[in-house]
């Protein structure tokens, strides 16, 4: 993929622990996580089992619980942890002093919008 860092947001837009959603106009919206430690993380945000909104679970660690069906989510790697099998695809981001970056295909890209 072509790089196309778009900005979407501060850091300290996306409380501690918790999730935004970013929409876009190809293909499902893109949860962006924070963690506890402040790390930032981006995946679309649907769960590989029955396409749960992952931006509405709850982060723990690097990981992220399903409000579907509470299947934990690598924030990392997008897999599905312990004996549950799947992945979600993990978006590429990148911070620039506080400000989020993801890198999202151009079609993409031109209709994505932050979300509260």
């Amino acid at each position: 993929m072509e790089d196309n860092w778009i900005e979407i947001g501060r850091i300290t837009d996306i409380p501690r622990q918790g999730a935004r959603t970013v929409g876009r106009k190809n293909g499902p919206d893109i949860g962006v996580f924070r963690t506890l430690d402040d790390r930032i993380f981006a995946l679309e945000n649907r769960c590989p089992h029955k396409h749960g909104p992952l931006s509405q679970g709850i982060v723990h660690g690097n990981a992220v619980a399903c409000p579907l069906h509470n299947w934990r989510i690598s924030l990392e790697t997008g897999q599905a942890l312990g004996e549950d099998k799947g992945c979600t695809p993990v978006i590429p981001v990148k911070i620039v002093g506080d400000i989020i970056h993801i890198n999202l295909p151009k079609a993409d890209a031109a209709g994505a919008k932050a979300a509260a």
